[in-house]
């Protein structure tokens, strides 16, 4: 997965309407808005100002705004590059002046598609992405006498990383962070080593 670190534009013309699409970074609501409102403002006499944002990683809330487009045809196109191209905590804003020309549904479904795979390509040309790893945070509990058995379970698993250990009354606690798909393997090896334990999964 992918996150932004500088804003990206695009622009091309279809059919006398110019869309402007740009890709801006943000990981929250607040910035979102921030971003908007400082693009409506300085691009007051457009005819739409059409987005499409994810945020968080992994990502845990997406949406859309076609702003006065006819429904389906501006923001759900735009997120659908945004999911192809696994990317987050931004925003993509395509703003289109009307020529006077009507594109019909599947012109404007093309023309917004278009403009983020633009300036996706880019921030891709520019090197404006960074990688973030998706990873998940589990805990094993075990007697304080047996404190060294989570370390040599982990020690198996190169991708398992452990972040702290802590003492709760007569038990070692060891939280650890790890790529999701390596759980299955870990729970498979812990209920073995444990003679039937299981991970504490966040």
């Amino acid at each position: 997965m992918r996150r932004l670190k500088d804003p990206a534009v695009h622009r091309l013309r279809e059919k006398a309407s110019v869309f402007l699409t740009e890709l801006h970074p943000a990981r929250d609501a607040g910035e979102r808005a921030a971003v908007l409102a400082l693009l409506r403002k300085r691009d007051f006499d457009a005819t739409h100002h059409c987005s499409a944002w994810r945020e968080g990683v992994p990502v845990t809330s997406q949406g859309v705004d076609d702003d006065g487009e006819p429904s389906g045809t501006a923001g759900r196109p735009m997120l659908a590059v945004l999911e192809g191209a696994q990317v987050t905590d931004l925003l993509a804003v395509c703003i289109r002046w009307y020529g006077g020309t009507k594109l019909g549904t599947g012109g404007l479904v093309r023309a917004y598609t278009e403009g983020v795979q633009g300036a996706l390509a880019v921030a891709d040309e520019a090197g404006f992405w960074e990688e973030v790893r998706i990873l998940r945070t589990g805990a094993l509990r075990v007697p304080a006498s047996q404190a060294h058995l989570p370390f040599a379970l982990l020690g198996a698993f190169p991708a398992a990383e452990p972040l702290e250990q802590t003492f709760v009354s007569a038990d070692a606690i060891l939280r650890f962070q790890c790529p999701p798909d390596l759980a299955p393997a870990l729970d498979h090896a812990w209920q073995e080593r444990s003679r039937g334990g299981s991970i504490t999964w966040d």
